[in-house]
C-alpha cells in the first residue's frame, strides 16, 4: 500500500475508531490517530500506529497533528446524543476551534486531501417540524437555521472548507452524518445517541425484570439511523470522489422512536411499558435523508437495514453491561 500518512482526528471516538480499524483492514500502515481523550479510554486502539493524545482545539496541536500528513480525516468534534447537545450548546460551539485550526495547518503542511464530518444537524429547523418529514435534500441547509449550537458550528464549518478549497485550491470534501450507530461507542454516560440509549434501556430493564422503559419525547419522531460500516464506506467513496459540496450520508429508512423501541424489544424477546418523558431533549420532530445526490455521483447509499445493524449493536452493548463496563468519561 501507499505509505502516504493518514491522520484520523478524533479516531479515539466511536466513527474515528472504526475508521482506524477499516484502513488497517485495507493494508495502511503509516497512520497517525489523534484524539483528546487519554488513550486508555479510546474505543479503540491500534498499538503500532502513531497515537498521539493531543487537544485539536489548540492551534500547536494542530499543526502537530498535520506534521507531513497526506490525508486528513477530521471526525473530531465535542458532542454525543440529543441529551448532550441540547444542554451543551456552548461548548459544540467550540469546535469550530478544531476545524479552523486542523485547515490552517493543512493548509500550512500542504495536505493533499482533506475530509470534514459534518452533521445533518445543519438542516433547517423549518424544514423538521412534522413527524411525517419529507427526506432533506442537501440544498434545504438554505436560508439557514440549524440546530442551535451544534448544527451551528457544522454549517460554518463546512462554509470555511468550501472557502478554504474555493481560496487556496485545498481538495476538502464534506459528509453529512445522519444518526450513526453500532458496536463500539458511547452507550451510557450521557453522550449516547438513540440506539445506543433505547438498547441500553431493553437491556437493563430485561436483567433487572423490571420491565419498564422512559421514552424521551412522545415517541412519535422520526429519525433514519445509519449502521457504521455504510458510513466508512461512504466516507471514503465520498473523499475519494469529484464532489466538493457537501453529501447527505445517510440511511433513508424513517423509522419513529417507538418503532425503534419496537424493534428493540423484538430483538431482545420482552415487551415493556412505556412512560413518556415530554420534558426531556428530543430534537426535531422529523429527520429523514434524501439520498438522490449520493446515488447519482456515487451508485450507492447506505443500505443496512435497521434491525440487522441493530442486532449487532444489541449484542454488543448486553455484553458490556454484562461484564460491567462503562463508556469512557469525557
Amino acid at each position: 500500500m501507499s505509505e502516504k500518512l493518514i491522520v484520523i482526528a478524533g479516531g479515539g471516538g466511536f466513527i474515528g475508531g472504526h475508521l482506524v480499524a477499516d484502513v488497517v483492514r485495507q493494508g495502511h500502515k503509516n497512520i497517525r490517530v489523534i484524539d483528546r481523550k487519554s488513550i486508555s479510554d479510546w474505543w479503540q486502539v491500534f498499538p503500532n500506529l502513531d497515537n498521539r493524545q493531543l487537544d485539536l482545539q489548540l492551534k500547536d496541536a494542530c499543526e502537530q497533528a498535520l506534521e507531513d500528513a497526506t490525508d486528513v480525516y477530521n471526525l473530531a468534534a465535542d458532542m454525543g446524543g440529543m441529551g448532550f447537545i441540547e444542554k451543551n450548546k456552548a461548548l459544540c460551539m467550540l469546535s469550530v476551534l478544531i476545524n479552523t485550526h486542523m485547515l490552517t495547518a493543512a493548509k500550512k503542511h500542504k495536505v493533499k486531501r482533506f475530509f470534514y464530518a459534518s452533521s445533518a444537524c445543519v438542516y433547517a429547523a423549518d424544514k423538521q417540524v412534522s413527524e411525517k418529514v419529507i427526506a432533506l435534500k442537501e440544498s434545504d441547509a438554505y436560508p439557514a437555521m440549524p440546530e442551535d449550537g451544534y448544527g451551528w458550528e457544522k454549517l460554518f464549518s463546512e462554509r470555511m472548507c468550501r472557502h478554504f478549497r474555493e481560496d487556496f485550491g485545498m481538495y476538502t470534501r464534506m459528509a453529512r452524518f445522519h444518526n450513526v450507530y453500532g458496536p463500539n461507542g458511547t452507550w451510557d454516560g450521557g453522550r449516547e445517541k438513540a440506539p445506543a440509549a433505547i438498547c441500553r434501556k431493553v437491556i437493563q430493564a430485561k436483567l433487572s425484570g423490571k420491565h419498564e422503559i422512559e421514552i424521551w419525547g412522545d415517541g412519535n419522531q422520526t429519525r433514519s439511523f445509519m449502521y457504521i460500516d455504510d458510513c466508512l464506506k461512504g466516507i471514503q467513496m465520498i473523499m475519494e470522489s469529484e464532489i466538493e459540496e457537501p453529501l447527505n450520508l445517510g440511511s433513508d429508512e424513517l423509522v419513529s422512536i417507538n418503532q425503534l423501541v419496537d424493534i428493540a424489544e423484538d430483538i431482545a424477546g420482552v415487551k415493556l411499558k412505556r412512560s413518556y418523558n415530554l420534558k426531556a431533549p428530543k430534537g426535531v420532530n422529523g429527520r429523514n435523508s434524501d439520498n438522490d445526490l449520493i446515488k447519482k455521483y456515487l451508485g450507492w447509499a447506505p443500505d443496512t437495514r435497521l434491525r440487522k445493524g441493530l442486532e449487532k449493536t444489541y449484542a454488543w452493548i448486553y455484553n458490556q453491561i454484562k461484564n460491567n463496563r462503562h463508556s469512557p468519561i469525557y
